[in-house]
């Protein structure tokens, strides 16, 4: 087993999957706050890498394409303190952090695992339900429907039809856009059958945002929509109904937290190491 452990937050892998914490550092994101725990199959991995800096110097992970719907949904859009998939390391642990590099790299070299992008996401995403408010409404998931609710920011000819909400069978697909400049953000929702073109100031599909700091939490409703919306790069012989997705979604959502409450119980010295490893294992395979 190989682990770093650092203020940001600590890494360990033990050779199937990669266990990722968050530190409680004040400059750990939100995002990486709220999001918990990770659990990274080894087969969703495409690499890793370390760049050393004078001061501190940062690992990264890079998934396949496809693998994680949070990645998906974000687009490539996060920035570094909310990004799960690095963690900054102190110049005192270089060492610990290239050691973790080649422990990784020679499991992807013995798994033969492929670089390549996946078909299916083999992370379940953020379990539901889900509520955010930011910006000028609050989105709300369960796993089946997203509702949206307007605050007193909300532009009148947005807010004049009241609450929103989207069956998931209806949404075609989910995007999360963060504010850039002068330019705002948003979290926006493609519904079949009403394309759209307004800006999400005016888009009763959409929440604007204006880059305050709860803005990110709001990638948590993409990614929970978005894992259980057809996968992008399925083949056409496998592709499901939202429906079907929706309903396959929450067994994910079980999976991951009976993975979390083991890692629980083998902290606390309830299960030994290999009792641990081996129902880790039977997890891992469901998911």
């Amino acid at each position: 087993m190989a682990e770093i452990i650092q203020r940001d937050g600590t890494w360990t892998f033990d050779g199937d999957a990669l266990r990722l914490v968050p530190g409680r550092d004040k400059n750990v994101g939100l995002l990486r706050k709220s999001l918990g725990e990770l659990a990274v199959p080894l087969g969703a991995l495409a690499g890793i890498s370390f760049e050393q800096g004078r001061k501190a110097g940062r690992l990264r992970l890079r998934l396949r394409d496809g693998a994680d719907p949070l990645l998906q949904a974000t687009g490539g859009r996060l920035t570094e303190a909310a990004d799960p998939y690095q963690l900054t390391v102190e110049s005192d642990r270089y060492g610990v952090a290239e050691y973790f590099v080649d422990e990784i790299r020679n499991a992807l070299l013995l798994d033969e695992v492929p670089a390549g992008a996946v078909d299916r996401y083999l992370l379940p995403g953020p379990a539901v339900p889900l509520s955010v408010s930011a910006g000028d409404g609050t989105a709300s998931f369960d796993g089946e429907r997203v509702r949206l609710e307007w605050n007193w920011k909300t532009e009148e000819a947005k807010s004049a039809a009241g609450t929103r909400t989207l069956a998931l069978a209806d949404i075609e697909s989910v995007e999360w856009q963060p504010s850039v400049g002068l330019d705002n953000g948003h979290l926006r929702f493609t519904v079949r059958g009403a394309p759209t073109k307004a800006p999400p100031k005016y888009d009763p599909n959409a929440v604007e945002l204006w880059g305050f700091k709860k803005d990110p939490l709001m990638a948590l409703i993409a990614a929970a929509v978005q894992a259980r919306l057809p996968h992008p790069s399925a083949p056409p012989t496998q592709d499901a109904a939202p429906e079907q997705l929706a309903a396959h979604g929450p067994d994910h959502d079980a999976l991951l937290r009976r993975l979390r409450e083991l890692g629980e119980l083998h902290r606390e010295g309830v299960l030994t190491d290999e009792e641990f490893n081996v129902a880790k294992r039977a997890i891992l395979r469901g998911m």
